[in-house]
C-alpha cells in the first residue's frame, strides 16, 4: 500500500482553536449532520504516520466522493469515486493504484446513509473536553481498520479524523476553514483521470 494512500487512510480535519462544547454530541445528531453534508471544500493539514506533515485541498461530494490534492513538494492526488479509491503519485513513476472504497474507513463518512447507531459500528463515543470523539469501523470487516472522528457543536462540525489501517499505521487529517455547499463538478471525482484539477 502506498505511503500517500496510508496517509490519507489515517487522516484528520483543522484548527481546533474555536472548539467548545459542554457535552458529547449524540450519535443520531452526528449521523444527521453527515447525511446532510452534501458538498464541502477547503484546506487540510495531514500528519503522517512517520511524523511528516503534508498540506493541500480537500473536496467532498456525498455520497461516495472525495478528493485530496496535495501541495508541493508532494504531487499526489487521491480520489474516492465510483466505489474505488485511486492514488496517483506522479513522483513514484508508477501507474495509479486502485483500492475498493468499501475496504477503507473513509466509506463510513461517504456512505449514502450514515447510521453510527448501527450495531457494532461505533467502538468509542466520548467527550475529550473540547470535542466529541467517535471511533467507528465496518462491523463486518474490522480488519479494514477504523476511523476516529472529532466533532464540535453549535453547529455540529467535523474538525479532524484519524484513520488507523489494518497494519497499525495512523494518519491524522485536520481541516481548515471549510466552504459548505455549492456545486462541485463530477469530473473532480473521475477516477479515470485523477490528474484533472478544478479550474
Amino acid at each position: 500500500m502506498s505511503f500517500h494512500f496510508k496517509a490519507v487512510m489515517i487522516a484528520g480535519f483543522a484548527s481546533m482553536a474555536t472548539m467548545a462544547s459542554a457535552d458529547k454530541i449524540p450519535l443520531d445528531t452526528i449521523s444527521q449532520y453527515l447525511n446532510g453534508l452534501k458538498t464541502t471544500q477547503g484546506d487540510f493539514t495531514q500528519i503522517n504516520d512517520d511524523g511528516s506533515v503534508s498540506t493541500g485541498k480537500i473536496y467532498i461530494k456525498r455520497p461516495g466522493r472525495m478528493r485530496f490534492e496535495y501541495n508541493a513538494p508532494d504531487s499526489a492526488i487521491v480520489i474516492a469515486g465510483s466505489g474505488a479509491v485511486v492514488v496517483d503519485d506522479k513522483k513514484s513513476n508508477q501507474p495509479p493504484e486502485t483500492y475498493p472504497l468499501k475496504r477503507t474507513p473513509l466509506s463510513i463518512i461517504l456512505a449514502r446513509n450514515v447510521n453510527l447507531g448501527q450495531a457494532r459500528m461505533v467502538t468509542g463515543h466520548s467527550f475529550d473536553g473540547t470535542a466529541t470523539v467517535v471511533t467507528a469501523q465496518d462491523p463486518d470487516n474490522p480488519e479494514y481498520g477504523n476511523i476516529q472522528m472529532k466533532f464540535t457543536a453549535d453547529p455540529v462540525q467535523l474538525r479532524q479524523w484519524v484513520i488507523n489501517d489494518g497494519s497499525g499505521s495512523a494518519t491524522t487529517v485536520v481541516l481548515g476553514a471549510m466552504k459548505v455547499g455549492g456545486n462541485l463538478p463530477n469530473r473532480l471525482f473521475d477516477t479515470g483521470s485523477p490528474g484533472q484539477k478544478l479550474d
